[in-house]
């Protein structure tokens, strides 16, 4: 199992402990509701469960990829799959490492998008995927931290505070993980 789909195993029993159903009971819950449209459905959750929008997004997401319910927009399959396709496959190792770095942190959530994944604690630390000329982007969302060569400063009002790219696993080293560590943990648990 690799350490998304692992992360993404840990967060669903964390979505069980925290709104004490079962998954089973979570997809009887939306089916009842009628609703087939993938942000209706985390709306609901969020609305009549209180569930975070993490939480929230992946029973969605399990609820319609598991076929109990209409068939997602996007193309079906692992999420890893879509983003990491054609030329960009060969950056998945590098997603992967980074994953398992964070993994390693403590207890976070996954929200898949269409081009990446959103990794959130209280409040999104992290955005990681595949970027253009064949890299991958590391976002990181943390404060007091001096720009660096490899750690680039971005605009305010981004989604994120600065960028990482991300060419080789090697890459994935103390430097980086200490970065990523300052976000995650100024993110809330």
């Amino acid at each position: 199992m690799s350490s998304v789909d692992q992360a993404i195993q840990n967060q669903l029993e964390n979505v069980q402990k925290r709104s004490g159903k079962s998954l089973t009971q979570l997809e009887a819950f939306v089916r009842k509701s009628g609703l087939s449209k993938h942000g209706e459905i985390r709306d609901l959750l969020k609305r009549e469960l209180g569930m975070g929008h993490g939480d929230a997004n992946l029973i969605a997401t399990q609820y319609l990829k598991a076929g109990a319910g209409p068939a997602p927009s996007a193309p079906g399959g692992d999420v890893l799959d879509e983003i990491y396709s054609g030329a960009k496959s060969e950056l998945r190792p590098i997603h992967e490492s980074v994953m398992s770095a964070i993994a390693k942190l403590g207890e976070f959530e996954i929200a898949p998008k269409k081009g990446y994944v959103s990794l959130r604690r209280k409040k999104q630390f992290a955005m990681l995927g595949p970027g253009t000329k064949g890299r991958v982007e590391l976002g990181l969302n943390m404060k007091g931290i001096a720009a660096t060569e490899r750690l680039i400063a971005q605009p305010a009002g981004g989604m994120c505070q600065y960028k990482v790219f991300l060419t080789k696993k090697s890459e994935v080293d103390r430097e980086l993980i200490g970065w990523i560590k300052t976000a995650f943990d100024t993110a809330g648990s």
